[in-house]
């Protein structure tokens, strides 16, 4: 099925080639709307505001990682994820 929401940024690639400018992206947006602690150590984020970020993140991930990660739900726990897989 085609996704029907625009990006506002290229989707992490499968294969990790866009690593860098995606974190890149993706640290700004959440950022812009107020998401970004959810994504750091200690964070005392709202239940909705990682409910939130996790959507986000899911959204902008090529669709092999999302099934290979649909699991967490937990924003930070996840970007840690895909730091150790792609973060060389």
């Amino acid at each position: 099925m085609t996704n029907l929401t625009k990006l506002e940024f290229v989707a992490l690639d499968i294969m990790g080639k866009n690593y860098l400018s995606w974190i890149l992206d993706t640290e700004i947006h959440l950022d812009a709307m107020g998401l970004g602690d959810t994504i750091k150590e200690g964070n005392e984020s709202s239940n909705q505001n990682k409910a939130k970020a996790m959507i986000f993140l899911r959204h902008h991930l090529h669709e092999g990682l999302k099934i290979e990660y649909h699991m967490i739900k937990d924003p930070l726990t996840h970007w840690k994820n895909l730091k150790e897989r792609y973060d060389y």
